[in-house]
């Protein structure tokens, strides 16, 4: 089994910035692509940045330029470096990673159980 643990959520203001962090633990052989989605109040879930291991990342148009995923893949964690956020950004983040735990193992997807970020004044 492999747990994700998400934190670093809260209220913050517009314009102003958060950062997310996705600890994952557990038996883990590899992780091969983590990522974060959100979802928001009365939406669905969407993705918001991925990272694959050899750190190529993808955004949806909505956050780029004010988002950053980064992971450290000793720790296998990953982060999100929320700036300049909107009220629009108001979302449960959940931290997602496609897991193999052992070499012939087939990959999985993991996920987190939500952080909440709420933006507002």
């Amino acid at each position: 089994q492999v747990q994700l643990v998400e934190s670093g959520g809260g209220l913050v203001q517009p314009g102003g910035s958060l950062r997310l962090s996705c600890a994952a633990s557990g038996s883990i052989f590899s992780i091969n692509y983590m990522a974060w989605y959100r979802q928001g109040p009365g939406k669905k879930r969407e993705l918001v940045a991925g990272i694959i291991t050899a750190g190529t990342t993808n955004y949806a148009d909505s956050v780029k330029g004010r988002f950053t995923i980064s992971r450290d893949n000793a720790k296998n964690t990953v982060y999100l470096q929320m700036n300049s956020l909107k009220p629009e950004d108001t979302a449960v983040y959940y931290c997602y990673a496609v897991v193999r735990v052992s070499m012939s193992a087939q990959a999985y997807n993991a996920w987190g159980q939500g952080t909440q970020v709420t933006v507002s004044s």
